[in-house]
This record gives C-alpha cells, structure tokens and sequence, in this order.
C-alpha cells in the first residue's frame, strides 16, 4: 500500500473506515490484511516492531502470517496509527497499587459506539428494546473504564427510565428489578455486573426468588474480582450465579481496555466474537506460530485478537489470555492466564 501525504492517509483511513462499518462475514479477511499494511506503515509502533522482526508487510498474504503486537506495549507506548484528531477519551485499565496500567487512546467515539452497538444487537437485539442495569462498583470508582463509556452509551441507547449505572446502592437496584418483574412491560432486562459484586449480591441475604419468575432477564458477568474477593473458575462462579438468581445460564462479556469490539457468551463460557474481531491461538512456546480455527479445539493456546475497530492504535494484539477453540468456527473458551501476565481487570477468571 502507498502511502504518500497526509491528504491521502486521510482518504485511506476513511475508506477502511466505511469498510469496518459495511463489513460482510466473507470480507473481513481481505479487509484486515488491508488494515494491516496501512498500519504496518503509519503506526510507528507497531512498524518499530515489525520492523525488528524484519518483516515486510507486502509478503503478508495470510492472517495467520501476521506478527502480534504484545497487549504490554500498551503500558509504555502511545499505540496510534496515522494522525487522528485529539483524542475523545483515553481509557486506561485497572490495577493492583504500584502497577503499570495499560492506555488506550479512543481518537474515533463514533466508530467505537457504531461497532459495540452493531456487535450487542446482533447478538441480542434492539438496544431500544432493553432496560439495563449496570452494577460495575468497581468500574465506576474510576472515570477511564471503556466498559463505563460503553454501558453510558447502552443505557442512553435504550431510552429506559429504568436504565442505570449502580454503584452501591443495590437496593435502589432490586427495587427497580422488582417492580419491572410485576410490571412487565415486553421489554428485556439485561443486569450486568463486574464478578465480585454479582457474587457479593448472590450471597447477600436478599430476597431474590422474584428472579425465578423474569423470562426476560439476562444475567450479564463482565469479570473481574478487583481484588476484593479470592479468584474463582469461571464455572464456579457461574454455579453460583446460577443457583442464586435461579437462572438457566449466565452470559458473559469478552473485552478489555486495548480493545473496541467484544465477544459475548450465551452460556458455559463459549465465546462468539463481533463480526469486526477474530480469534487466533498461538503456540504456548512459540509465540509466532499461529493458527486459525483449524486449530485443535483440545489444544490450549494464547489468545491472539484481530480487532479491525482498533482502527486508529493497533488491531493486530496478541493478549495474555489463553484458550482454545470451540467446535463451530470463530468460537472461543478463554481459559485463564499466562503465569507471569499482571492480574488486572480483564474479563474472565483465572484458572
């Protein structure tokens, strides 16, 4: 790909742009191979890497062949590709005291909103359709959470009375589920929470058999312990859950702070990416040896994201998450972490 001048950089990114936004299944292969080479070219970062690997980004044909950028860059590096405009907002991910965050600069809300927005309503529905409470104490505590900025967006979306971000007011929370259980109005209800608190409210000495009745309520697990409880398995988690809001599954949220798109779970932790993200998995041991869903679904791998909302940083990011696949293409089980990977608000529980 040429690239001679500002003025065609701008054209260029927004042509891709439109492409993220218009995207078919069947052409999102040829669209992140052009993502890449634009990136491989104006993201000094990333062509700083490339570069020490001694790739060329025109001998890249496959995505399999493309080099990841380690998520750690992140904490050290402004991750930016081309010259957007100031940005919007800089997300920046939780942490123990004395770690080193990672940060993400959103230099398009648009497009961010756009493309979460498609990925939720694909998945379930008209956000219109939708009362929505959010219980993210911990997330809400900071005012650089990307899961904050999204859910603002959800709740402004769903033009919900009853939408809203609770903190620890818990019982306002209940009392608007209550009401909405003996007043139902057609609408769906979809209570998200970060783990420890849905876990805090599942053993809490509430009454919650009114749940037991809500066919319409969908119990959303965002992950995350935040340090304030001892680390579960997912399914230990979700068994709680289960038994406690009398629920057939919980639903899960897969994102993090260097991402713009995300997966959901319908249920037993199996993961179905956004159509602008795709899951690859790496080799343990050999972290440039990468496969796509041929790959084994009993083999274990590290979880590498092809993001193409990742526009303006970075979209190619290989995380310290790991994995395996499921048995229909494009799904995922997130297995837990890398060892040595720093314990931080990222969504999934730790083996």
């Amino acid at each position: 790909m040429e690239l001679q001048n500002n003025n065609s950089l701008a054209e260029i990114r927004d042509e891709l742009r439109n492409e993220i936004l218009e995207l078919k299944a069947t052409d999102f292969e040829q669209l992140a191979l052009k993502i890449f080479r634009y990136q491989a070219n104006c993201n000094p970062v990333y062509n700083q890497y490339l570069r020490f690997l001694n790739v060329k980004a025109d001998r890249i044909g496959n995505l399999t062949e493309i080099p990841f950028l380690p998520i750690q860059f992140f904490k050290n590096h402004l991750v930016q590709t081309g010259t957007p405009p100031a940005a919007s907002a800089v997300f920046q991910s939780s942490g123990t005291t004395g770690q080193q965050t990672s940060s993400h600069h959103l230099f398009d809300a648009s497009l961010y909103k756009d493309v979460s927005t498609r990925i939720f309503q694909e998945h379930y529905g008209d956000l219109k359709h939708f009362h929505i409470l959010a219980l993210l104490p911990s997330y809400l505590e900071r005012n650089n959470s990307s899961l904050v900025y999204m859910m603002q967006h959800f709740i402004e979306s769903s033009e919900s009375e009853y939408s809203g971000f609770y903190l620890d007011n818990v019982n306002e929370m209940l009392q608007k589920l209550r009401f909405l259980a003996s007043n139902p109005d057609g609408k769906n209800i979809l209570l998200l929470g970060v783990t420890f608190a849905l876990l805090n409210l599942a053993e809490s000495n509430e009454d919650l058999s009114f749940m037991k009745h809500m066919k319409n309520l969908t119990i959303m697990d965002t992950g995350g312990m935040k340090g304030r409880r001892q680390e579960l398995l997912r399914e230990e988690v979700h068994d709680i859950l289960t038994r406690s809001f009398s629920a057939d599954q919980i639903h899960s949220e897969y994102g993090m702070t260097e991402l713009l798109s995300q997966g959901y779970s319908h249920g037993s932790g199996l993961f179905v990416p956004g159509f602008s993200m795709r899951i690859l998995l790496r080799d343990i041991n050999d972290p440039f040896s990468i496969s796509d869903h041929h790959f084994s679904s009993s083999k274990t791998g590290g979880i590498n994201v092809i993001d193409l909302a990742n526009l303006d940083s970075c979209s190619f990011i290989e995380t310290q998450d790991l994995g395996r696949f499921g048995s229909d293409p494009g799904t995922f089980y997130v297995m837990g972490r890398f060892d040595n990977s720093d314990i931080r608000g990222c969504n999934l529980m730790v083996l």
